[in-house]
């Protein structure tokens, strides 16, 4: 049985994009993760060690975007979801990265992927 832990709207700054202003200034992504973990030994407990620390998950995703450069939103959102997979607790994990502003008259353009653990990363 698997439940659900979300980050919502996380608001971070790289680089990321194909045209050059986008290799050498910031841009604005906004991200949601959606991890599929089983919490019911934590709520049996109510000990946080039992579940995901989404706290130190979010750290590890801040770290991760605001460090990195790349062309692609795909690339971007793969390396969140392994951030969030190397996480014992988490067994699966959906990732939505967009892109504010990247097409003129839309407000975003997004990818969303799913991954699982000891499944192909393809």
């Amino acid at each position: 049985m698997l439940d659900q832990i979300h980050i919502r709207d996380l608001l971070l700054r790289c680089i990321v994009g194909i045209n050059e202003h986008e290799r050498t200034q910031k841009q604005d992504v906004v991200v949601n993760v959606e991890m599929w973990v089983n919490v019911s030994e934590a709520v049996r407990s109510d000990d946080v060690s039992k579940t995901v620390d989404y706290k130190e998950v979010n750290k590890q995703i801040i770290a991760a975007v605001e460090g990195s450069s790349y062309f692609l939103i795909e690339s971007l959102a793969s390396r969140i979801a392994d951030v969030c997979l190397a996480n014992s607790k988490v067994r699966k994990v959906r990732v939505e990265v967009d892109k504010p502003g990247a097409l003129r008259f839309a407000r975003s353009v997004g990818v969303e992927l799913t991954r699982e653990k000891n499944s192909d990363h393809d």
